[in-house]
């Protein structure tokens, strides 16, 4: 790793907060049929498969998958999903991404939804850097950390040839 990025989470840290916020989902659900994980493209729809794996081994509920992907630099929102409001409808919903920054992303993720009737959305991210200027809150968070606005968190998740990780730089 070079030497100016500072590790913040290794490959098993990573595993371990996936693990923890899994469960946190179970015990806030554990009552549900089924519950949608909505990742946004690309590392936040990566981190909602390995929650989906570890769900799938611990919950009875199902499990659905559904892919956001987000226009960030627009001014409005600009959103594709693949699947039909029909399966997200009166359902529990989590969003999730890898880093929330400012909270715009999840505040544009969340603009999904808001025309469909749900029965709650939650937030999961793995790393918090508290730098929101949206009125956006986490849920189930696996690293929160004070960072200067300078500083940029990358997340490292199912890349050919790396090791997961998260470091700042």
């Amino acid at each position: 790793m070079p030497q100016n990025q500072v590790l913040l989470l290794d490959k098993q840290q990573i595993a371990q907060k996936i693990n923890r916020i899994a469960y946190q989902i179970l015990e806030d659900n554990i009552d549900e049929k089924e519950i949608i994980l909505a990742g946004i493209w690309e590392r936040g729809f990566k981190f909602a498969l390995r929650l989906q794996l570890v769900l799938c081994k611990i919950a009875d509920f199902k499990v659905t998958m559904l892919r956001i992907d987000l226009e960030k630099e627009n001014t409005k929102l600009v959103a594709k999903v693949d699947l039909t409001e029909a399966n997200w409808k009166d359902k529990t919903i989590i969003l999730v991404d890898d880093v929330l920054n400012s909270g715009k992303t999840l505040a544009y993720g969340l603009g999904v939804f808001l025309n469909t009737p749900h029965k709650k959305i939650r937030t999961a991210v793995l790393v918090d850097r508290s730098h929101k200027i949206f009125p956006i809150a986490t849920d189930f968070v696996g690293l929160q950390l004070a960072t200067v606005l300078k500083e940029h968190v990358h997340v490292v998740l199912d890349v050919d040839g790396e090791e997961d990780r998260a470091y700042l730089s």
